[in-house]
């Protein structure tokens, strides 16, 4: 920490305070009157390797609305990756998103692409997905829970497609589902989707529509992994790259490198005796 606090002292950010949040016995808080957000975070990451931080240039505080991504986010897999693995084609798609999430492809050319190449397959293949694939990641119930319990509203927006979203939100507790629709004819997926297509202008429009029912001053969370998240992480008060692609995370004021996903409570100063575990 001593080190830290030379270093950016030296790049014209002197630290005004420094110590263990009270409430949190782990995170380190610094206070600078002033500095350069992208310049504090590779100081810090230089000193203290790939943590979990967040940096505001206010006091920080529990946000009022909380809008994330789902794919490799709030669970652990792409579920159009894990779809296509029952149609033997898991390399070939996975291969496309891995590209869409890195901001080397257009995301809408990328979705209608993938979701072409699953034409034919049967509808129960989701079902079977959903069982023996989906997987949370650690802590996501907690921390939608616990900040529900703090008033704060809560909605999952993905890229992805309603038949996996919906199911998740309601194991997860998010309150809002917005994504994409696959159509389904005669129980096989068509190759093709229904109604508009769900990108990062759609995640952008969700945020700042939910933000403005709760009026000003109210602080915006906002969680994601890829390229199509950026919009919205750059709009909130505290855009987080959760195990991020390098766009993803250079973008954001928060970054998680850690697997579970409370630290989130922890960077907000809520002490884990508050924590709701569902």
């Amino acid at each position: 920490m001593d080190a830290a606090i030379k270093a950016l002292a030296e790049a014209g950010m002197p630290v005004a305070m420094a110590g263990l949040l009270d409430s949190c016995g782990d995170v380190l808080q610094f206070s600078l009157p002033e500095g350069h957000r992208q310049a504090l975070t590779e100081k810090l990451v230089a000193h203290f390797g790939q943590c979990d931080l967040l940096v505001a240039d206010h006091q920080i505080e529990v946000p009022r609305l909380f809008v994330s991504d789902m794919d490799s986010t709030m669970i652990g897999q792409e579920c159009i990756d894990e779809l296509a693995d029952f149609a033997g084609i898991k390399d070939r798609v996975a291969e496309i998103t891995e590209r869409a999430m890195l901001g080397e492809l257009d995301f809408r050319s990328a979705l209608l692409e993938r979701v072409g190449l699953l034409e034919g397959l049967e509808e129960g293949a989701i079902d079977r997905c959903l069982e023996e694939r989906i997987v949370p990641v650690a802590g996501a119930r907690t921390l939608v829970a616990t900040l529900r319990s703090k008033g704060c509203r809560t909605v999952l927006v993905t890229g992805g497609f309603h038949h996996f979203a919906d199911p998740v939100a309601t194991q997860l507790g998010f309150e809002r589902v917005v994504g994409n629709r696959l159509a389904v004819a005669d129980g096989k997926l068509t190759g093709s989707l229904v109604g508009p297509i769900s990108d990062a202008s759609t995640k952008l429009a969700t945020l700042q529509e939910e933000r403005e029912k709760l009026g000003e001053g109210a602080r915006v969370l906002a969680t994601g992994d890829g390229a199509n998240d950026i919009p919205m992480i750059q709009a909130a008060d505290y855009g987080i790259a959760y195990r991020a692609k390098p766009k993803a995370r250079d973008a954001a004021n928060g970054r998680i490198a850690s697997e579970d996903l409370t630290v989130i409570l922890k960077l907000f100063g809520i002490p884990v005796h508050e924590w709701v575990y569902g």
